[in-house]
């Protein structure tokens, strides 16, 4: 018989992208609120920073009728906090908390980090001092909270922080606040992400990297120093897949208590006749684009394939992607036209205004516009990874080529000034989206792209991509839904051919193929639901209650002796 969990009374959790649109952990968050707000209604603070002073936050609503006793305490005790609503689905509270006054004392918090728990800041650059002191003020509002408003009536109390930015905070609930069950999660190493940015082959030396000597090599000491010391030192530490747990081990000298997969919820992803008219009128914005910058018409035929992410080109296997394209260009079985974009936010500049005259006129046009590389001017266009490429490759969407590829270096939040259209409204519209990550911890947009029916290509290298293979028994294919190509250190040759080889079986497929592997797709993305990964949070609660609950009962022994 399994044991009974312990369930928490109350649930703390912060991160720097609580009500601050950054990247994946954004989604992971505010997806996940939803389906905790249900199961805890009104018993989960989201805690995040207040970088919004002076200006509306549109993914935040101030609400001054909760916890009004709290608020006048928290201003006595020097915390300017405000409290509201995060904007997702589910409104669950949440608390911004203004950390600049901590600055001042920086260098006392530092020393104690280092006196508690051999923390190292003293090589400390960039944003480190930044997510700190935020870390501090998230860490001194919820020891302020608990003292005024749980102590003595609710016995499972749970804080649960994100990523190295905030490890600071949760050491300091675990020296001050010690009934609080602590759990901390990475969603990638900074040693790890530094190791494979910096070109280092990561997997097949991991087992020899020692993360200290690492960091010290890597200038990364004061961030990889927070990260290891509070891996070690919470309740329970987590992180996202079993391919970062491995990386864990190795860096961190610290293995999972409990892996935490990244779920969504299914209510953005539109159904029926309102499903077909999104994903029709997205393949019309797109083509409309394509075809005022480029000059050229485009077919209802056009295969639209895609990339998204964040600018890590190597990481996120951007070059790759690129270097797929470029072989596509040449690739004779290639029987239809393909539009490549390339989504990636970069030092964007300002919409072209020559791009969106042509869109306004609504005419057709037939010789291309100056640079039809990208719909965006870039601050620094002789120093862009992407640019660079097509410039060296010479793919400058000649009118004869096969492929074309365009470049989308902003946000698409619906005011880019050129599409005008949120992401999600465009990825309906793809055929094909193309992420060969080397470094993923999870990899959020293949999964984004599944639950809206369209097929992917990822690698095994990526955590969504490991979790697929195991779903399935064996190496995910394009008729899966998911295509998990093998990546390794050393054959980024061979993955760019497995990529154009790939592009042209699927541009040949019959419409019924691409039907059953939109459907395949789809069905793999019910899977990782949160309502089905949930549990494994669940799991982690009663990890770190239990925990805690053991610290206590040791404390209240030797008190009595």
């Amino acid at each position: 018989m399994s044991k009974k969990l312990y369930v928490p009374d109350f649930i703390f959790e912060s991160s720097w992208e609580v009500c601050n649109k950054v990247g994946g952990i954004y989604t992971v968050l505010s997806t996940r609120a939803k389906t905790l707000q249900n199961e805890f209604p009104d018993k989960i603070m989201f805690i995040g920073p207040d970088l919004w002073q002076g200006k509306e936050n549109p993914l935040w609503a101030e609400d001054e009728t909760l916890w009004t006793d709290w608020r006048a305490i928290a201003k006595q005790e020097g915390l300017n906090v405000r409290i509201g609503r995060w904007n997702v689905p589910g409104k669950p509270m949440a608390v911004l908390v203004d950390f600049q006054s901590f600055f001042a004392i920086k260098n006392d918090i530092y020393t104690h980090l280092w006196e508690d728990f051999g923390v190292d800041s003293l090589h400390a650059y960039g944003d480190y001092d930044e997510a700190s002191m935020f870390s501090y003020a998230a860490g001194r509002a919820v020891e302020s909270f608990y003292n005024c408003m749980l102590k003595g009536h609710s016995e499972n109390v749970i804080y649960q922080a994100n990523e190295w930015m905030t490890g600071l905070g949760a050491l300091y609930v675990k020296k001050h606040v010690p009934e609080i069950a602590t759990i901390f999660t990475t969603h990638a190493t900074s040693i790890g992400r530094s190791i494979a940015g910096n070109h280092k082959p990561l997997y097949e030396y991991l087992f020899a990297y020692n993360g200290n000597q690492m960091a010290q090599e890597l200038n990364m000491q004061s961030k990889h120093s927070i990260e290891r010391e509070t891996a070690h030192n919470v309740d329970c530490f987590t992180t996202v897949s079993e391919v970062t747990n491995r990386e864990c081990a190795e860096l961190l000298d610290k293995p999972a208590d409990v892996v935490l997969m990244n779920g969504f919820e299914k209510d953005f992803v539109p159904s029926g006749a309102q499903f077909t008219a999104k994903r029709e009128e997205a393949r019309k914005k797109i083509i409309d684009v394509a075809e005022a910058l480029l000059g050229t018409e485009f077919d209802d035929n056009v295969m639209i394939v895609s990339t998204s992410g964040r600018y890590e080109y190597r990481n996120k296997g951007i070059g790759l992607y690129m270097e797929a394209l470029n072989r596509s260009l040449r690739n004779k079985d290639l029987k239809r036209q393909v539009l490549a974009l390339v989504q990636v936010p970069a030092w964007v500049g300002s919409p072209r205004e020559d791009l969106q005259q042509r869109l306004a006129s609504g005419l057709k046009y037939k010789t291309p516009l100056e640079w039809p590389l990208l719909t965006h001017w870039l601050h620094e266009m002789s120093h862009d990874q992407v640019i660079d490429y097509m410039k060296r490759y010479n793919m400058w969407n000649h009118p004869e080529d096969k492929v074309k590829v365009i470049f989308v270096p902003c946000y698409l939040d619906g005011k880019d000034g050129i599409f005008n259209t949120p992401y999600y409204d465009l990825l309906i519209g793809n055929d094909l989206t193309i992420y060969p990550s080397y470094y993923e911890p999870w990899g959020y947009t293949p999964l984004e792209s599944v639950a809206f029916h369209v097929p992917c290509i990822t690698t095994n290298l990526s955590g969504f991509g490991m979790w697929v293979n195991q779903l399935l028994g064996r190496n995910g294919e394009l008729e899966d839904g998911v295509q998990v190509l093998t990546r390794t250190d050393y054959n980024y040759s061979e993955v760019a051919d497995a990529i154009k080889d790939s592009i042209a079986a699927f541009a040949s497929f019959s419409s019924e193929k691409i039907e059953n592997a939109r459907k395949n797709a789809a069905r793999i993305a019910e899977h990782a639901l949160w309502k089905n990964f949930i549990q494994y949070y669940y799991q982690a609660y009663d990890f770190a209650l239990r925990k805690a609950k053991q610290r206590c009962a040791v404390k209240l022994s030797a008190g009595k002796e």
